[in-house]
């Protein structure tokens, strides 16, 4: 099938490349030149296990384009996908602008029936301000559909979640437009929900609002067994056999982050409040996420007892593992805070330490976890990456000036270091 994906940021990309890969005919179009020209030489703007492999692979066998034009884009295509960015604005909204933007660009430029799929994570009824857009705007007669089809990649995972997901959300209005986007999907062989647009929209803002409130819930337990000396990695493998339940997003730790459930809460709770509902559940969950970040700068105080002119490592920069995405990354909460109380800090991560360098002020860059902790009065895990799960400890003492650890994701044996003579503090380990 001839598709169009009109932005190439993670979704437009990610995508792009497994359409592409499925054998349909994809352009992935930005107004970014520099990017364009960038992307058609296989060198991507993200860091992503597998995608740059993948775009490389579908250039080469001519089944994916990029371009600069959405003119070309529209006018190659039957299916458009929107996947341009929406950021919080100051109120919580989403920023729709782009969307918008696009919505005019290809009602312009539409020569016969085009299919519009909205995939950009974006408000409920926001397909029906495109399809307004679209109608006032379309020159001549054209017919057209939109549809919802909201995206769930992890970042770190994302081919796989693109090509292997738990399920695929249709909002459709017309028979056309189901078959069609059906049609398109049938290769991958999982269950399809077909449903109402609005109810698509809505999908994904509350599956995210969910999994945020399972981070904070289990935050709040882990607060809880610090003060009775409980483990909460126990309570959380207790709670998650529960079919119920589930174990997934059942891990204590420095808090969400990332350019999902930050936004997507706020956003979820606008929502709300303009349909004049009080979502106190969600600003709850949102309120617990920012105290834990203060929970555990308190935790790496009282271990330190004096802040000011401690050496600290801290290991692991993008909000999770696999990615080189610092958007509201907690380390970067973590690492500010400590400066301001007059720590110096020492930093690395396996893949954000180039995005890092031109945010992040202050810091010293290390280019293993080894010469970030050498001299170290304390070491800092901040995201969960897999190499800092094999680091050698025996090595690790012997760098470090003080065998401190605080482990911000819970990764490690607590036993196990402490038998090699490390004071370990976890979240929610009974360690204060």
């Amino acid at each position: 099938m001839n598709i169009s994906i009109i932005g190439s940021g993670y979704v437009g990309l990610v995508s792009g490349a497994c359409f592409a890969e499925l054998g349909n005919q994809v352009i992935c179009a930005d107004n970014d030149t520099k990017k364009i020209r960038d992307l058609k030489k296989g060198i991507l703007p993200i860091y992503e296990p597998g995608l740059e492999e993948l775009i490389i692979k579908n250039l080469k066998n001519q089944r994916l384009k990029f371009t600069s034009s959405i003119k070309d884009a529209v006018g190659a295509s039957e299916i458009i996908f929107i996947a341009v960015g929406t950021p919080a604005l100051k109120n919580g909204e989403a920023d729709l602008t782009g969307i918008e933007n696009v919505a005019c660009s290809i009602a312009v430029n539409m020569n016969s029936y085009r299919l519009i799929v909205e995939k950009s994570t974006v408000p409920v009824e926001t397909c029906a301000w495109i399809k307004k857009t679209i109608t006032t705007y379309v020159k001549k007669n054209h017919k057209f559909d939109v549809v919802s089809n909201p995206e769930f990649l992890r970042e770190g995972s994302a081919i796989n979640d693109f090509t292997h997901p738990d399920r695929i959300v249709l909002g459709v209005e017309t028979v056309r437009a189901k078959q069609i986007m059906t049609k398109l999907y049938r290769p991958l062989n999982r269950p399809i929900l077909v449903t109402d647009i609005k109810s698509a929209e809505l999908i994904k803002h509350a599956s995210n609002a969910f999994l945020a409130t399972k981070i904070s819930f289990i935050n709040a337990v882990a607060r809880i067994c610090d003060r009775v000396g409980a483990d909460v990695k126990e309570v959380a493998e207790g709670m998650g056999l529960d079919n119920r339940i589930g174990r997934y997003f059942l891990h204590a730790g420095l808090g969400y982050g990332g350019s999902c459930f930050p936004k997507d809460l706020d956003a979820f709770i606008t929502i709300a409040e303009k349909l004049g509902y009080d979502f106190e559940i969600l600003k709850a969950v949102r309120n617990t996420n920012e105290d834990q970040k203060r929970f555990i700068i308190q935790k790496i105080k009282d271990a330190l007892w004096i802040v000011k002119g401690k050496l600290i490592t801290v290991l692991g920069l993008a909000f999770k593992p696999n990615t080189d995405d610092l958007r509201n990354a907690p380390s970067f909460d973590l690492i500010k805070a400590l400066i301001q109380e007059g720590a110096r800090i020492k930093v690395y991560d396996p893949e954000a330490m180039e995005k890092a360098k031109k945010i992040l002020k202050g810091v010293i860059f290390c280019k293993d976890a080894y010469q970030a902790a050498r001299g170290a009065d304390c070491l800092i895990v901040a995201t969960e990456w897999n190499e800092f799960k094999e680091l050698d400890f025996v090595r690790l003492k012997k760098t470090l000036k003080r065998a401190l650890v605080i482990d911000g994701r819970n990764i490690y044996d607590s036993q196990q270091l402490k038998k090699l003579g490390f004071t370990y503090i976890g979240v929610g380990q009974g360690n204060g």
